[in-house]
């Protein structure tokens, strides 16, 4: 069975000038956006894109753990960035995944084959797949 999860969201005005805000059914996403923090470098309101960066961070960190754990070397800790870029008037333009990973029992080689499939195969990954994606992978 499908699980279905919800956020809902407010908007207030017109785009350049107006606010809204996008809570989670959970409670865990409470946070207000604004065109100005979406389209500009800054502090403050959050935008869509940071939002789907949090989605690919944990996705890419469940996949790559649930991987590495498949391959017999469950990872000790694995911290992951991701950066989702947007380019005003055109999109989401890509989504870039950085992890450092504490993993006993492999090499570099063996965590960046670990890392690449985690990156081409969670689904946060593949519900971007219209843009690119690139990853990179440090085994502590």
């Amino acid at each position: 069975m499908a699980v279905q999860k919800r956020a809902d969201a407010v908007w207030n005005g017109d785009l350049m000038s107006g606010s809204g805000t996008v809570a989670g059914a959970s409670g865990a996403v409470d946070v207000a956006v604004t065109w100005p923090k979406r389209a500009e470098e800054g502090e403050g309101s959050t935008s869509p894109e940071e939002l789907i960066a949090a989605a690919h961070a944990a996705c890419y960190a469940m996949a790559l753990s649930h991987g590495l754990a498949q391959g017999g070397n469950a990872p000790e800790e694995l911290r992951v960035t991701a950066a989702v870029s947007f380019q005003a008037g055109e999109g989401i333009t890509g989504s870039r995944l950085e992890v450092r990973g504490k993993v006993p029992g492999i090499d570099q080689a063996a965590f960046d084959e670990a890392a690449a499939a985690a990156a081409e195969g969670c689904p946060v990954s593949k519900a971007l797949a219209g843009v690119a994606i690139t990853h990179t992978a440090t085994l502590d």
